[in-house]
């Protein structure tokens, strides 16, 4: 049995640094308008899935910015919070067919990120109250919109977390 080399999955292709993000957004827009979320995305479930598909089919494109380990741990979710470090949090979300791109933040919010690449709608989970967010302040600005997309009942990264540990 011969191992043959090969080539790096096409998703990859979707991973973009910080600094290269706002010209590849530019080259979204061709086909419609751009759609932001932000997370952490540590363990991908069925919650996460269905809420980046919605949030897809609100645009052309899926733009996800990942919180950096560093912004994640700032979070308090947990003194071992994320379990997949930024790589593989970034790798993971780069294969689902609805997101378009995968770049990274480091600050506590992506609104410096939002404010660079200006997507035309930003797009939150239904457990934030979109009308105090600085970020939703920004995209209406400048003419975008917001919106929030109710969660999955039932699906929960930090409880998916404390079943595993259970046991």
């Amino acid at each position: 049995m011969t191992v043959s080399t090969l080539p790096a999955p096409a998703f990859l292709s979707k991973l973009v640094s910080r600094a290269d993000a706002p010209t590849r957004v530019a080259a979204l827009r061709a086909h419609g308008p751009v759609v932001f979320t932000n997370g952490v995305f540590d363990v991908l479930h069925r919650g996460h899935a269905s809420y980046l598909a919605q949030a897809r089919a609100l645009g052309g494109s899926l733009v996800v910015a990942l919180n950096s380990d560093a912004s994640a741990r700032r979070l308090g979710k947990g003194p071992d919070r994320p379990l997949n470090n930024e790589a593989d949090r970034a790798a993971l979300m780069a294969a689902l067919e609805s997101v378009s791109l995968v770049t990274w933040f480091d600050e506590d919010t992506p609104l410096e990120l939002i404010t660079e690449l200006r997507p035309d709608v930003l797009v939150k989970g239904g457990d934030y109250d979109m009308s105090q967010l600085a970020e939703t302040h920004v995209v209406l600005a400048y003419g975008g919109r917001a919106q929030a997309i109710p969660f999955v009942d039932g699906y929960s990264t930090t409880a998916l977390v404390k079943k595993i540990r259970q046991g």
